[in-house]
């Protein structure tokens, strides 16, 4: 039986490489992103269908999964669009980080469930960071919204047990992405990916096929994707000295 699975922010980075990479293995792959134009790039390399809606826009995703049996969902979309001390923060941005990084997920998580439920399987993926559960300066606002995604990630899994619906929370490291196009200039994002290797999107994707390949009795709950240069971890200390 071909399964299909529900790919959130699969116009570009980690979710366009899980979209190819899930194709590939032979799943049924519905690809949805704001961006029609990528959208229909990908569908022509995958065969994957095109979905174009909103996170911030619960009847675009109401629209989208309706009459449509998904055995798979994996919230990867994201927004990072400002890198700053979180006392710099425009107001309006905080809205924004949560209704793409929290309020779009659930909302979508919530449409589909109950499908999943009765049929008594499925999985549900959220693409969280490592910044969920470790700090790190100048992205408060981010690593909250992905600390409230982790945290029911966990929860979830609770209400769950029993019915054979699976959860993971997928927690990469640094993976070079367009995630900062808008917090950072592109000499910043040079500056932030050069020096070491990063984990790039298909490394991230290639987690997220193995996650999926457990037996239907292993429950991966979190998975951690790290560079191999990379640890855990973004304490400052700075000097009170004038």
């Amino acid at each position: 039986m071909t399964l299909t699975v529900l790919v959130t922010g699969a116009s570009s980075g980690i979710g366009r490489a899980t979209a190819i990479r899930l194709a590939r293995v032979g799943y049924r792959v519905l690809a949805l992103a704001r961006n029609r134009e990528a959208l229909d790039r990908l569908a022509s390399e995958t065969g994957a269908e095109a979905l174009v809606a909103d996170l911030a826009d619960p009847e675009s995703l109401e629209r989208a999964v309706r009459g449509r049996a998904i055995d798979v969902l994996v919230n990867n979309a994201g927004l990072l669009s400002i890198k700053a001390p979180f006392q710099e923060t425009p107001p309006e941005a905080i809205a924004a980080h949560v209704v793409t990084n929290v309020t779009g997920p659930l909302t979508l998580t919530r449409l589909v469930l109950p499908q999943m439920v009765e049929r008594r399987t499925g999985h549900v993926l959220f693409v969280t960071s490592i910044v969920a559960r470790v700090p790190h300066p100048d992205i408060a606002l981010y690593a909250a919204t992905k600390a409230a995604l982790a945290h029911f990630s966990d929860s979830l899994r609770c209400d769950l047990l029993g019915t054979g619906v699976r959860v993971t929370d997928v927690a990469p490291g640094r993976v070079q992405t367009e995630l900062y196009r808008d917090a950072l200039d592109e000499s910043g994002r040079q500056a932030l990916y050069e020096g070491f290797r990063n984990l790039q999107p298909d490394d991230v994707a290639e987690a997220i096929a193995g996650v999926l390949a457990a037996p239907d009795h292993v429950n991966i709950s979190r998975i951690e994707v790290n560079p191999t240069e990379q640890a855990a971890g973004g304490s400052r200390i700075v000097s009170l000295r004038a």
